[in-house]
């Protein structure tokens, strides 16, 4: 049996402005069902905006946005996260005086289509173990360290049972160890079937995660393919990574003969 190669979402020329800014400019491409996706770029590419216009927390000024064959322009951010779209934020703020569980819990009931009170907590406890968090369950929200609320984040969007999962920045702020267990939670859901977009300014974690990676400079799309491939493209080095992070990935020195 071969793999389903129908693309889970497609975006086509989408373009998001903010007065007379382009924050989004033509954008297209497709994501495959089961891959781990790299977004990458410069601080103001548009990565964050890119992320929203997908989430429909902000809606395009021009193009399509589909998701499983249907388009997601104009739908209200809750019906897009029913239909299996979440998304994290760069900037995690969960509701500070509830429990880590009801945190979940919520996602769980309001757009994970948990039918009662009682399943959406029985969703959001499986989530807390899946993600490590089982055990401060009770806590206060409030009461987290970094990494454990970068961790409540990622429970917070799977327990709306998500098709496809963005990530906006999940290890900022993170040592290489948290950042290596981050890792491995994000290899965990690929393994469950979860397609994910990771915006990331690591590119370690790029490297090791991501089959494919897209890079984004003043809102426009200037690579995409494999990790090898975008590190070594002249317009990436030039726009992001610089040509001494290419040279040294190539073997080569600044000036070497080629």
């Amino acid at each position: 049996m071969t793999a389903d190669t129908t693309p889970i979402a497609t975006l086509s020329n989408v373009t998001k402005r903010f007065g007379g800014l382009v924050a989004v400019r033509d954008v297209s491409f497709s994501l495959k069902p089961g891959e781990i996706v790299g977004l990458i770029g410069p601080n103001g590419a548009g990565k964050t905006t890119l992320v929203s216009l997908m989430a429909q927390t902000l809606v395009p000024d021009a193009g399509e946005i589909s998701f499983m064959g249907r388009s997601l322009v104009g739908l209200p951010a809750y019906k897009v996260a029913r239909l299996g779209l979440a998304r994290t934020f760069q900037i995690v703020q969960p509701f500070p005086k509830m429990t880590v569980l009801e945190n979940v819990q919520a996602g769980a009931l309001f757009a994970g289509a948990s039918p009662s009170v009682a399943d959406a907590r029985d969703r959001a406890m499986e989530c807390l173990e899946f993600c490590g968090l089982a055990q401060l369950a009770l806590s206060e929200a409030s009461s987290l360290t970094l990494p454990n609320r970068k961790r409540l984040e990622v429970a917070k969007a799977l327990a709306t049972r998500p098709k496809l999962l963005l990530l906006d920045e999940v290890n900022a702020g993170l040592t290489a160890a948290e950042v290596d267990r981050a890792l491995e939670l994000i290899d965990a859901l690929a393994r469950r079937g979860i397609t994910i977009l990771l915006i990331e300014h690591l590119m370690k974690v790029v490297l090791k995660a991501c089959a494919r990676v897209l890079v984004l400079h003043q809102g426009a799309l200037i690579a995409d393919g494999t990790p090898r491939e975008v590190v070594h493209d002249k317009a990436v080095a030039e726009a992001y990574l610089g040509s001494r992070f290419a040279h040294a990935l190539s073997g080569k020195t600044p000036g070497a003969a080629a």
